[in-house]
């Protein structure tokens, strides 16, 4: 569809509207916009602050090449979500190639191009386009003297060098998802390793990778093979999802009761709420030997991990479909199995016995459904009185309640960890360290706290630390209670 420029004359909170128009370059450029036609799409900022102080900001970014399907630019969700990264601006557009003109799409071929090439490509790119982002620009974006106000060219970069989408779904609780294959570039100093992924994304949130697992092809690499192409095996014993290892490297914790217990002729007990793709389930029960009750909202969640990321119902795990916050208040309050039933549905006839007796950790990766204006995790609702009260009780005197934080601000973190100190004995955290996740871990003896932490020779926690490789055990920070956390 054209569009009306004039339209865009004022900013209007949360308006996002999308629209073709020519494409200015005087020829082609084959790795960046090289359609007929262009693909537009204007966002304003749902926040009101800058346009009512007068400030008001316009930025533009071309989507990178062949990522134009990509939900994180084609949805709006994605649209805001870059947006928002950029809390300064009152208005986004994104200019890609348009991908239903006929003329087709060619293949990337910026990779074999000099810096100088990319950048006078650039530059022949915002002089053709910046007339029309001057007409996109609000009225209040210019001065008195009507002098035209700087719009900068905003750049996303990530690891992605080539992705397949595998299969789309829909689900009743989180919507649109998607699973696809990438091939990664991962940059460590002046290394770099090239690995394949699957991932789980949501397009509430496609910023957001739900979850991921290294994947290795079937058989041997041969130049020039297209991914889809290549069938791959899933490898479960590796987290690569960056804070699933901090969760896990806090079970160092209580090691020691840990390992008396399995030394007693009993598997430690796992309570998941919140499954995705089945990653951490799968790794608790496959490399540490938990058995594990997991919890999903969405029973198409659990069908797309089943097909997809290799979980299965075993001796071992057990699935339930449900509202884990509601399951874990009706365990606490012991409420009858007729009402367990009722409420919540499990993947095989067994099922329900496995949620009866105490568990030695309760982890929790929720995000909330909520959180259309930025990614934020755990809900509110878990954070609760009540409920944290409910995760305590269910929970061995040992036990730990493990959280998956994801702070929409520092507020938000003030506020979980301040409801965490109230109801538990002693209160750890994780910086992950990728700038989005902290991991908090709560303990319901603050005494066993310590008995646990001051014995670091014991099976359990050898297997631990050989399993993600001694991953951010040596990083817990306490941030209450009267027990010490002392080094190895």
């Amino acid at each position: 569809m054209s569009m009306d420029t004039t339209a865009c004359e004022t900013i209007v909170p949360s308006r996002y509207v999308t629209f073709t128009f020519p494409n200015p370059l005087p020829r082609p450029l084959p790795h960046l916009l090289h359609t007929s036609l262009l693909h537009i799409a204007v966002l304003d900022s749902p926040s009101t602050v800058a346009a009512a102080a007068g400030k008001v900001e316009v930025a533009a970014m071309l989507v990178p090449p062949n990522r134009q399907h990509d939900w994180i630019f084609s949805a709006q969700t994605g649209h805001l979500q870059l947006l928002l990264t950029f809390p300064q601006l009152s208005r986004l557009i994104l200019i890609s190639n348009y991908y239903n003109d006929p003329v087709g799409l060619l293949p990337s071929a910026s990779k074999g191009q000099s810096v100088t090439d990319c950048e006078n490509q650039m530059d022949q790119i915002q002089v053709n386009l910046m007339p029309l982002l001057f007409a996109l620009t609000p009225k209040s974006a210019f001065d008195q003297n009507r002098r035209f106000p700087e719009i900068p060219f905003l750049s996303y970069e990530d690891d992605v060098i080539r992705s397949q989408v595998l299969e789309t779904f829909y689900g009743p609780c989180v919507g649109e998802m998607l699973v696809e294959n990438v091939e990664l570039e991962l940059v460590t100093g002046n290394d770099s390793v090239r690995e394949f992924r699957r991932r789980l994304r949501y397009k509430r949130m496609p910023n957001l990778v739900q979850t991921q697992v290294r994947i290795h092809p079937v058989v041997a690499l041969t130049a020039g093979i297209e991914l889809d192409g290549l069938k791959f095996r899933v490898d479960s014993g590796i987290l690569v999802q960056p804070y699933l290892s901090p969760m896990v490297a806090c079970l160092s914790l209580i090691s020691s009761c840990l390992d008396k217990r399995i030394h007693m002729g009993f598997r430690p007990r796992a309570l998941c709420l919140g499954i995705g793709g089945g990653a951490l389930v799968e790794f608790l029960s496959s490399e540490l030997q938990f058995e594990v009750v997991g919890v999903e909202e969405d029973e198409v969640v659990l069908i797309v991990a089943n097909k997809y990321f290799g979980l299965n119902e075993s001796e071992m795990i057990h699935l339930c479909i449900g509202d884990g916050i509601e399951l874990i208040q009706k365990l606490a309050f012991e409420d009858s199995d007729a009402d367990l039933r009722d409420r919540f549905k499990f993947r095989n006839s067994g099922g329900l016995d496995h949620l009866h007796g105490n568990f030695d950790v309760v982890m929790v990766d929720l995000d909330s459904s909520d959180a259309i204006l930025c990614s934020s995790a755990p809900p509110l609702e878990f954070v609760k009185k009540s409920v944290l009260l409910a995760a305590k009780k269910v929970l061995f005197e040992h036990g730990v309640v493990i959280l998956n934080v994801v702070p929409a601000s520092k507020s938000f973190y003030d506020m979980v960890t301040s409801e965490f100190v109230e109801v538990f004995e002693d209160v750890y955290e994780i910086d992950v360290g990728n700038g989005d996740n902290m991991v908090l871990v709560a303990s319901a003896s603050a005494s066993l706290i310590g008995a646990a932490c001051a014995d670091y020779d014991n099976s359990f926690l050898r297997k631990l630390n050989s399993s993600i490789q001694g991953s951010h055990m040596n990083s817990l920070r306490k941030i209450s209670g009267t027990s010490l956390l002392k080094s190895s």
